[in-house]
């Protein structure tokens, strides 16, 4: 298994919007692709700003590639993400799921 995660950055005031909005669409968007396990998303105030983290779980390189084009270390993004977020992190973290803790 393989976990993928994105980081992003929104104005403190429109973190509730954006994380309403992820809910809405990106969730959605993870779980209705093929190979993946699960998606997450983080977030913390700091400051002026809020900080978000979306971890997701993945069955293969595959399929990655399936929900995300053929260069997974590419972020990708929504149109609807320009309303929110100050910077586009250009690439995106892989890591080997190598063991597993939760209940």
């Amino acid at each position: 298994m393989i976990a993928r995660i994105w980081r992003g950055r929104t104005k403190a005031e429109k973190a509730a919007e954006y994380l309403e909005f992820l809910k809405k669409r990106a969730i959605p968007d993870y779980e209705t692709s093929d190979g993946n396990r699960g998606v997450y998303i983080l977030h913390r105030l700091n400051g002026h700003e809020a900080h978000f983290l979306t971890l997701s779980f993945w069955d293969s390189i595959e399929a990655i590639k399936s929900f995300s084009g053929a260069d997974i270390a590419r972020a990708k993004y929504y149109p609807e993400d320009s309303q929110f977020l100050l910077e586009f992190e250009p690439n995106v973290e892989h890591y080997e799921v190598s063991a597993k803790g939760l209940k």
